[in-house]
């Protein structure tokens, strides 16, 4: 189910020419332990003066959109909700146009799901959403992908940490730091 609906998002996307990457519970699954997931989330490489677009890219994949006030949902929150009715499948479409987001759009690996290629985001990529995001479940994703794959790039992550950091004025790096120790 989940493979053949990021199978029409991508191909979608692709034929829109809107950058995107999948991040979320899916990207997970790609690089860390198999964990039960309920949704799909995709960052989109486009602010929210394309929602329109995307409106019409959920409609032409048979995406219902989950709120009523659509404009002012998504302009508050820069989130486009919408489920696949057939499937059950929630997705969230995550408008993004910040210096960070638009690299990692970049960085993004195109994974094969037979003739079709799906861009998911970097290892590097998935940790840093995660320890952002810091609830408890994101921080054992964190674990369980720098236990599953302990080549990661450290600095890059490192990198964007401080800077998250510096303009938040939060500590994800001594998060991310603890973390790393934990596991070792």
């Amino acid at each position: 189910m989940f493979q053949n609906l990021l199978k029409k998002i991508g191909r979608t996307l692709d034929r829109e020419h809107i950058p995107y990457m999948v991040i979320g519970g899916q990207a997970v699954l790609l690089y860390g332990e198999p964990r039960l997931t309920k949704d799909i989330d995709v960052t989109l490489g486009v602010d929210v003066d394309e929602l329109q677009k995307v409106k019409d890219i959920s409609n032409s994949i048979k995406l219902k959109i989950l709120v009523k006030k659509v404009e002012e949902f998504v302009k508050d929150t820069k989130v486009l909700p919408t489920i696949d009715e057939k499937s059950g499948i929630r997705v969230d479409f995550i408008f993004s146009f910040s210096p960070y987001e638009k690299q990692a759009i970049e960085r993004a690996n195109s994974i094969e799901f037979g003739k079709t290629v799906v861009r998911f985001a970097t290892l590097e990529d998935v940790v840093i959403h995660k320890i952002i995001s810091g609830r408890a479940r994101d921080i054992e994703d964190v674990k369980s992908i720098l236990l599953k794959n302990p080549n990661y790039d450290s600095g890059y992550i490192d990198r964007w940490l401080k800077e998250f950091d510096r303009s938040l004025n939060e500590n994800f790096l001594k998060v991310f730091k603890r973390v790393v120790k934990e596991i070792e």
